[in-house]
């Protein structure tokens, strides 16, 4: 399936290229969760896990750079070695979302940018990870295949792509356009609209 039908490349041009942003109910919600959960100076250990919050990633393989809201660290001798801790660990990247599911992998392609960007700090593979949905309350298990992973290249690539050239792609609108923050600012129901600069200044002229 083509990841054009999985993000709004739209939405992700006005962001970062254009600096736009609007908030609505549902990013506030969204904002307050990670607040509760991105705090770096919460410390957290049971046993053989420990969990790091707020974690700042990069990957110059993928050109990304981000912030992870919580790795679990399982001691595992097939891990990672730190010396902090002064044994092996396996990370797992956790993600929090405040609605639930999507029907399309967004959330998954999100999650596996961060484990690749582990994997490249850390010299290590990560085959799993987790995302925490508010609404239902319950942690999925996301598996890092191939196909994600393609995935996640092909995005930052073309993303990269829009934004050396700065160019905002139009897309299809859709029924998720109706709750995203830029709804005004895209405005997705005449962007795609084809009408000549003389009609539209006939028409204009004729609702004075």
């Amino acid at each position: 399936r083509s990841w054009q039908r999985i993000l709004c490349r739209r939405q992700w041009a006005l962001i970062h290229i254009e600096n736009q942003w609007h908030e609505n109910i549902l990013t506030y919600e969204g904002r307050l969760l990670h607040e509760k959960v991105d705090d770096p100076y919460v410390l957290e250990s049971r046993g053989d896990v420990f969990i790091s919050r707020s974690v700042p990633i990069v990957s110059y393989q993928l050109g990304l750079i981000g912030i992870c809201d919580l790795i679990e660290f399982v001691k595992d001798s097939k891990g990672v070695y730190l010396p902090q801790k002064q044994n092996n660990y396996q990370p797992y990247p956790v993600e929090y979302k405040r609605g639930k599911p999507k029907h399309e992998p967004v959330d998954e392609i999100q999650l596996c940018a961060q484990a690749i960007c582990l994997e490249n700090m850390l010299s290590t593979e990560i085959s799993t990870g987790y995302i925490y949905y508010g609404l239902t309350r319950h942690r999925e298990t996301v598996i890092f295949s191939t196909k994600l992973r393609d995935l996640v290249y092909q995005i930052s690539q073309e993303m990269h792509e829009y934004f050396s050239r700065k160019y905002i792609p139009k897309v299809k609108p859709s029924k998720s356009c109706r709750s995203c923050s830029l709804h005004e600012i895209c405005q997705p129901e005449i962007m795609n609209k084809k009408e000549s600069v003389y009609f539209y200044i006939q028409n204009y002229l004729e609702n004075l």
